[in-house]
């Protein structure tokens, strides 16, 4: 029983380890994004893009400013830039605060979920609010991030430079960017921090190597004409999450065009992580529910590796085999540490993975929660109950 059990451990680890290193090789091949030498209104002869910054939010008051502001102090003109923040069913005074401001500044404007369709009718509350959005703006590229998070001031000038900058040899339809966590105190904001560093290199490699479609919503841009040329989220709009990797893979699978990776520290987008273990694990069922509508194969059978591998380490402490245990997760260690080197620089964290190896039991443990219960069990998600 314990040899089959080792061979299976080393078998799956060893695939793990080779995913990991392979990650790390993608990563390394990405480069910083340079913009082209000089002011921005002399990089770009054809003109300034017009963006649509999306913001869907709900029970946002405390953070919803925060957001806005961070979005109209961009290094970048505003008469270029449109601001629709889509109030989802709002309990607080979210929608007053947009008003508030879209009073003084004429490219702010607040769009309702509740104009357009009843709760009960609705599923994927984020995708429905981007989908109005969408039909209501004015700009040629739509630009998305959430009510919780605090933009950069070259935000836009970079996508804006990017975008341009590929328009003649790789047009794009859709481009990822990073996002990262605010930086405070407490184990949970600690583990929640070296986590989202495995995700978004991850997702840094993956889409810079052209293997994965993945995303985050709270940092990504697509063009409007490419959002309606496939259909928006239709055949996948009844499916609670993945606003983000859904409509990316829809448009990397259906559009001749190409899909980006913003790679820049000063485009990285900062958001606000959980403030509680129980916010947590329903951020990641949310996050893990939506495995079993990938059409995306290579990332539903990573999705399997990872889960199995860290199934075995359970296996492994039910049966008491802790020396062959321990040895595993050293192992496992070693080449998770070595893809979060590059990614801890990027991100001007490299301190933080002095605490990885303490983490590791409640990593495994938060992977096999999430992922199991995300396939077999409704969440509560801003105050709802989701399917």
């Amino acid at each position: 029983m314990f040899l089959f059990l080792h061979w299976l451990v080393i078998v799956v680890g060893c695939l793990y380890a080779l995913l990991l290193l392979a990650y790390r090789y993608w990563f390394g091949q990405l480069k910083p994004f340079q913009p082209e030498p000089g002011p921005i209104s002399k990089q770009i002869a054809s003109g300034f893009i017009h963006f649509t910054v999306v913001v869907p939010a709900r029970n946002e008051a405390q953070n919803i400013k925060k957001c806005i502001d961070s979005i109209l102090n961009q290094q970048y003109p505003m008469e270029y830039v449109e601001l629709l923040v889509v109030d989802d069913f709002s309990e607080d005074d979210t929608p007053l605060l947009v008003k508030e401001i879209g009073a003084q500044f004429s490219n702010v404007h607040l769009l309702s979920l509740a104009a357009y369709d009843a709760p009960d009718t609705i599923n994927s509350f984020k995708k429905k609010a981007i989908e109005i959005a969408v039909s209501q703006a004015k700009g040629e590229w739509i630009v998305t991030t959430d009510a919780d998070c605090v933009v950069p001031p070259q935000w836009l000038s970079l996508y804006n430079a990017y975008i341009q900058q590929n328009e003649q040899e790789n047009k794009l339809v859709f481009i990822a960017a990073p996002v990262m966590f605010f930086k405070e105190t407490g184990i949970l904001n600690e583990f929640q921090v070296l986590d989202f560093l495995a995700l978004q290199g991850i997702t840094a490699a993956a889409v810079g190597a052209g293997k994965h479609s993945m995303s985050n919503g709270a940092n990504l841009a697509f063009e409007k004409a490419a959002f309606i040329a496939v259909g928006g989220y239709k055949g996948v709009d009844q499916i609670a999450s993945g606003d983000d990797m859904f409509l990316m893979h829809k448009m990397k699978t259906t559009l001749s065009s190409n899909i980006g990776y913003l790679f820049h520290p000063n485009a990285i987008v900062w958001t606000k992580a959980m403030d509680n273990w129980k916010d947590f694990i329903m951020q990641r069922i949310r996050w893990s529910s939506k495995a079993r509508y990938y059409d995306d194969n290579s990332i539903f059978w990573v999705l399997m590796l990872v889960y199995l591998y860290n199934l075995t380490f359970f296996i492994l402490l039910l049966l008491g085999d802790f020396p062959f245990l321990l040895l595993s997760l050293f192992t496992k260690t070693v080449f998770e540490i070595i893809f979060l080197i590059p990614v801890s620089r990027f991100y001007k964290m490299p301190g933080q993975l002095r605490y990885f190896p303490l983490y590791q039991p409640l990593h495994i443990f938060y992977t096999l929660v999430a992922g199991l219960f995300g396939q077999i069990k409704t969440y509560t998600w801003k105050g709802r109950r989701v399917k």
